[in-house]
């Protein structure tokens, strides 16, 4: 995303960011973007995290950016891990209602407490289909029928056919509900 798409995301929650103090930051070396041929930057989603990681330390508990940028070091670089905060603030849950998923089995973190961009997308999935009247139980059945599959998957040693295999489970999945509701 540009410049001017992290500045509208992190203003929310940072009012006074500006452009001048993001570019600052990245002179600092605390975020790295990637630029483009005709060199205009292109944030990812891991750099707007580091980006509400340093402001965050900055407002909150008052760390100088060295110390920022020690912290930062300091951890194994995951381009999409995402703390439990980040991932409220990102999709708007409560505490609650996240730890009440993850009892339900429909959010796992992985290492260290840590998540993905894609459970961003499984949660704003969940939001819209509550939304529209899924119960619980029923996510709980769709949380099922995928460990089913991850099962028959994890027969298979070769990682490239496990990804080849999990798209065409997917679109088999989508083509067997299209039409049982044909049917009905």
């Amino acid at each position: 995303m540009s410049i001017g798409a992290v500045l509208a995301q992190l203003r929310h929650e940072f009012p006074d960011v500006t452009i001048s103090k993001i570019r600052f930051l990245e002179a600092e070396g605390l975020v790295r973007p990637a630029r483009t041929a005709s060199g205009y930057r292109q944030f990812a989603v891991a750099d707007v995290e580091r980006l509400r990681f340093v402001l965050s330390a900055q407002r909150d508990r008052y760390l100088p950016l060295k110390v920022i940028r020690e912290q930062l070091d300091s951890v194994p670089e995951d381009a999409t891990s995402l703390s439990r905060f980040d991932l409220l603030s990102q999709t708007g849950f409560t505490a609650e209602q996240l730890s009440q998923l993850e009892r339900d089995g429909l959010l796992r973190p992985g290492p260290g407490g840590r998540f993905t961009t894609e459970d961003i997308t499984a949660l704003r999935t969940i939001r819209t289909m509550t939304g529209l009247g899924v119960e619980r139980e029923h996510l709980r059945a769709v949380r099922a029928a995928a460990d089913h599959e991850v099962v028959v998957l994890k027969s298979f040693s070769d990682p490239e056919t496990v990804r080849e295999l999990a798209d065409l489970f997917t679109s088999l999945h989508t083509l067997l509900v299209r039409a049982g509701l044909r049917q009905s």
